[in-house]
């Protein structure tokens, strides 16, 4: 139930009652007035009819379950009526990068080798490890070597780090460690090669550090495609004057790059789930959050946004986590979801007015206020009237659907 259903609730608590007295004290008071039981029972049932709050109840549900078959027409799949009244109200919206913002098509542009191995050697074992892991990069290293027709091979044991990267022991026995710079620093291994890591990220690459039995054996650098409407989106959303954050894992230089292509003015880099999570909870003082997401590193932040979108192409724990679901992962849909919530919680409040003018009119003439002018109401009329307020209710719910 939509959190602004509760408002006609709280209403039709008190209406209810105050109704029945009003009721009984228009029964008795004609009952004395014109000493006709006929005459005073004809008000207190016409009072009874008139005052159903049949629209009342109908004002919320039925503008949640239109606006809800709107989205999915739009493909976006909306799992609870409070984030439908809530998605217009959005001050912040946090977009995760790899996946989301871009393709998550990554592609391997260079690879350092600091080793005596042969390069092709690494990429099977790095493959083999990544082939388990369901992270775009890992993907993009996997179909590397596909391309290259290197036959992977069974791994002994197999770790995902959230926010890290991966580990994972082959058949010899070699240990990999495979992921980004604070997985290196996290095991205390060494990294001399900072030249060759600026120069990729200036590229615009994201950087994968490999160590072989906690030593630096290379660099991999990945780069990823903007998906093609990401600028209109973003640009849309800030003439909302939503303030727009990209949340990513990946480093500062590579994250600013994308950022400023994009029109991304604030960035948070470098951070795992849980300090994602953290920066989620320092927003949400400003206003609703929304996270936008794809992948097993966003669902602690999904669930931590008070809206969770993510998109179909993501992880089966991320759709979990999440409250909405991009169903073809068109991030132009968030601004069609604001803009349903926002036409649904007007046509609420439309519904609830006119409910509430309706029984402020017509409870009155039931109670027989204008009898003097020869004005009155008998329970057949109150029926049609009642009537007329549910179907007002309806077709102006329905106009949604336009």
């Amino acid at each position: 139930k939509a959190p602004i259903a509760k408002v006609a609730d709280t209403v039709s608590g008190y209406f209810v009652p105050v109704v029945l007295v009003i009721a009984v004290l228009a029964f008795i008071l004609w009952l004395i007035i014109s000493k006709n039981v006929a005459t005073a029972i004809n008000i207190f049932v016409s009072i009874l009819v008139v005052a159903c709050p049949c629209s009342l109840g109908l004002a919320t549900p039925l503008a949640i379950v239109i606006a809800s078959g709107n989205a999915s027409k739009k493909g976006i799949l909306v799992k609870t009526s409070e984030t439908l009244e809530n998605a217009h109200k959005v001050k912040t919206i946090c977009f995760d990068k790899t996946g989301t913002l871009t393709k998550g098509e990554l592609s391997i542009s260079k690879i350092y080798n600091y080793s005596n191995i042969e390069e092709n050697e690494i990429l099977k074992n790095v493959a083999s490890i990544e082939n388990k892991s369901e992270h775009p990069i890992a993907r993009a290293i996997v179909k590397k070597a596909q391309e290259e027709k290197i036959e992977l091979e069974e791994i002994k044991e197999f770790k995902a780090i959230p926010g890290f990267g991966v580990e994972g022991i082959t058949q010899n026995g070699e240990k990999y460690l495979i992921g980004n710079k604070k997985l290196m620093v996290e095991n205390n291994i060494k990294i001399s090669n900072e030249q060759d890591e600026k120069d990729l990220v200036n590229q615009g690459n994201s950087i994968l550090f490999v160590s072989l039995n906690n030593e630096l054996i290379a660099l991999i650098g990945v780069k990823d495609i903007l998906k093609e409407n990401v600028v209109d989106v973003i640009k849309k959303l800030k003439n909302r004057n939503i303030d727009i954050v990209m949340l990513t894992g990946d480093n500062e230089k590579t994250a600013d790059i994308i950022a400023k292509e994009i029109g991304i003015n604030k960035v948070i880099s470098n951070v795992t789930p849980k300090e994602k999570s953290e920066q989620i909870k320092k927003l949400k003082t400003n206003g609703l959050v929304m996270m936008c997401g794809d992948g097993i590193n966003d669902s602690v932040s999904l669930v931590t946004a008070d809206i969770g979108v993510s998109v179909s192409s993501g992880t089966d724990i991320a759709m979990d986590s999440s409250q909405v679901v991009l169903m073809n992962d068109n991030l132009e849909k968030i601004d069609d979801l604001i803009d349903i919530s926002r036409k649904t919680i007007r046509n609420i409040k439309q519904n609830l007015f006119w409910a509430f003018f309706y029984n402020i009119c017509m409870i009155p003439i039931a109670c027989g206020i204008l009898k003097p002018l020869g004005i009155t109401m008998n329970p057949m009329i109150a029926a049609f009237a009642m009537t007329i307020s549910s179907l007002t209710v309806v077709l102006n719910a329905l106009r949604l659907r336009i």
